[in-house]
């Protein structure tokens, strides 16, 4: 008999009911293991979460350490690729920069400052017990890091910063800062050092500013 068209794995991927199903299971996975992290999260806690059986889960995920390095590309996707790397694209000068570090420490203190960083908490979480799961955390930060160098590299490359600047190094002293920021923000239930571990880098940032320049029109000197 026929397996269920809608279930089986078609030429090349997944049906797009395959793929739904999918994305349902690590999308419950991923936000239980942000509440309860990946030891306190079992496989059959994701089953209840994503209203689905356990034959589904293992149809699409040959254990739970498959299961968790897709919630790890899932974090890397929506954290960076769809928040951050479009909110950094658009920044044009220091005052995006502000506006970027104003809805992390909103978003942070919306959520009382549960959970963290959900893409840096799999990494602490990881580091030493699943090195591909690391490799897929690393790769994510640096991807976000990369981001946050483009935007300055942008900013440099108008004149914003001085020619001096280093992008690299600045953006992984944000990227540092952020993470850190983050985790002392979880720690203590306060954005106060998340917020200000932003603002020393983006205050570093605008004093590399170039210096304005006098005007050289004569009217406005002496005789």
């Amino acid at each position: 008999m026929a397996s269920d068209p809608g279930a089986r794995r078609a030429e090349g991927g997944l049906t797009r009911k395959g793929v739904q199903t999918r994305q349902r299971i690590v999308a419950a996975a991923a936000d239980l293991i942000l509440q309860r992290g990946v030891a306190g999260t079992t496989l059959d806690d994701v089953r209840v979460e994503a209203g689905v059986s356990s034959s589904q889960i293992y149809h699409y995920f040959a254990d739970k350490e498959a299961l968790v390095r897709a919630v790890v590309d899932y974090r890397a996707q929506t954290v960076v690729g769809e928040i951050h790397e479009p909110m950094l694209a658009a920044i044009e000068g220091i005052d995006g920069l502000r506006a970027w570090r104003d809805k992390i420490v909103s978003v942070q203190e919306g959520a009382g400052c549960q959970g963290g960083c959900p893409l840096g908490s799999l990494g602490s979480e990881l580091a030493e017990l699943d090195h591909v799961a690391r490799d897929d955390v690393a790769a994510g930060c640096i991807r976000w890091e990369a981001a946050i160098r483009a935007c300055l590299q942008g900013m440099r490359d108008r004149g914003q910063l001085v020619p001096a600047a280093d992008p690299g190094q600045l953006a992984t002293a944000m990227l540092a800062a952020l993470q850190g920021g983050l985790l002392l923000a979880q720690i203590e239930r306060d954005v106060r050092p998340l917020a200000a571990a932003l603002d020393v880098l983006i205050f570093l940032i605008e004093s590399l500013a170039p210096p304005l320049q006098l005007s050289d029109d004569p009217a406005g000197q002496e005789g």
